[in-house]
C-alpha cells in the first residue's frame, strides 16, 4: 500500500546528488484554482503505477481533475504494458484523470496533448528542445533519444472491473500518465535508446518546477480542446501538435498486431489522433494506438 509522501520542498538535485521528494501541498496550492481543471493533487512517496492506482479511482466515481504523482513506481508501465523504471525521485511520474465529455473516438488526443504540452514545459523550464514521436514518446531533438513515454486509458461507467460495478462514475473517464526521466545517469537508464534532461544538459531540472509547469500546459490545452468539443483543428492545436511532430513527413515502418508490417510515409495526424500513412502505392492507411506494435523510421 502506497504512503503519503513526507512535507519537503522539492526541487532539483543538489550539489551531492540527493534528490528532493516532491512536495504535494505546494504543488496543490500552485494548482488549484476555483474554476480551474485542478480539483486535487496527491503525491505519494512510493505507489505500484500512478495510472493503474488513478485509473482504479475513476472507476470509483473520482472527479475530473484529480492529479497522482509518485515519487517512486515499483511497477510503472507503458502502452502495451511495456515496463517503466526509474531509481527513486529521478523521473517525474505524474497521472491525471478528466472526464471531457466528447465523442469517445475523440479521446485519442489527450495523449497527444499531454505530449504537446510536454514540449512546451521543456522549452520554458530548462530548455531542452523535445519532439514528439507519434503516438506516445518525447524525444530529445537532435538525438531522438527518448525522454518521456504517455499513456492514455480510459475508464467507462459500468465497467465490470469497478468497485462496485462502477457506480458512481461520472460519465467516462480517462487518465492521462507521463513518466519523464529527469535526473538519471546514463548508468540508471534501462535501454540505450533513452536519456534524460540531465544527460541532455539541464542536470539542475527541477521536478516541482516541471510538474507545475506540465499540468498547467496540459489544463490550458485541455481546457481549448473540451470546448471545441474535442475538434483539435477547430480549437487550432492541430496544428501546434504537428510542428511538434517528428513523425510526420518521414518514411516510417509499422509494427503491427500478427506479425504484420506497413511500409510509408506518415502524412499526417487525423481528427482522433490516428496516423494516417501513405504506402508506396498511394494508398492511405490510418492507424489507431492501439493498431501499433511499434513504429519506426524506415530506411528502406
Amino acid at each position: 500500500m502506497s504512503t503519503p509522501a513526507a512535507a519537503a520542498s522539492g526541487g532539483a538535485p543538489d550539489a551531492g546528488g540527493h534528490r528532493p521528494p516532491l512536495d504535494g501541498p505546494a504543488l496543490e496550492r500552485a494548482l488549484v484554482r476555483p474554476g480551474g481543471l485542478w480539483r486535487s493533487v496527491d503525491v505519494r512517496s512510493e505507489t505500484a503505477s500512478t495510472n493503474s492506482a488513478l485509473l482504479d479511482r475513476a472507476r470509483g466515481g473520482a472527479p475530473g481533475g484529480t492529479v497522482l504523482a509518485a515519487d517512486l513506481q515499483t511497477a510503472g508501465r507503458g502502452r502495451l504494458d511495456r515496463g517503466f523504471d526509474a531509481p527513486p525521485r529521478a523521473a517525474l511520474t505524474v497521472s491525471a484523470l478528466v472526464r471531457p465529455g466528447v465523442a469517445p473516438p475523440r479521446l485519442g488526443w489527450l495523449p497527444l496533448l499531454m505530449g504537446v504540452a510536454a514540449v512546451r514545459a521543456l522549452r520554458s523550464g530548462p530548455d531542452v528542445p523535445a519532439v514528439l514521436k507519434w503516438p506516445n514518446d518525447l524525444l530529445e531533438r537532435s538525438s531522438e533519444l527518448k525522454l518521456a513515454g504517455i499513456l492514455s486509458e480510459a475508464a467507462f461507467p459500468g465497467d465490470p472491473d469497478a468497485a462496485g460495478g462502477g457506480a458512481g462514475n461520472a460519465g467516462v473517464g480517462v487518465v492521462i500518465g507521463i513518466g519523464l526521466n529527469v535526473s538519471q545517469r546514463r548508468g540508471e537508464l534501462p535501454v540505450d535508446t533513452a536519456s534524460s534532461l540531465a544527460l541532455c544538459g539541464a542536470p539542475g531540472a527541477d521536478r516541482q518546477e516541471l510538474c507545475a509547469e506540465l499540468l498547467k500546459e496540459f489544463a490550458a490545452l485541455y481546457t481549448a480542446w473540451a470546448d471545441a468539443g474535442g475538434d483539435a483543428e477547430a480549437a487550432g492545436l492541430a496544428g501546434e501538435y504537428h510542428a511538434c511532430c517528428a513523425t510526420l513527413g518521414r518514411r516510417v515502418l509499422a509494427h503491427l498486431p500478427g506479425g504484420r508490417e506497413l511500409r510509408g510515409r506518415a502524412a499526417r495526424v487525423d481528427a482522433d489522433g490516428r496516423l494516417a500513412v501513405h504506402d508506396d502505392a498511394g494508398a492511405e492507411h490510418t492507424l489507431s494506438a492501439g493498431d501499433v506494435v511499434h513504429l519506426r523510421p524506415d530506411g528502406g
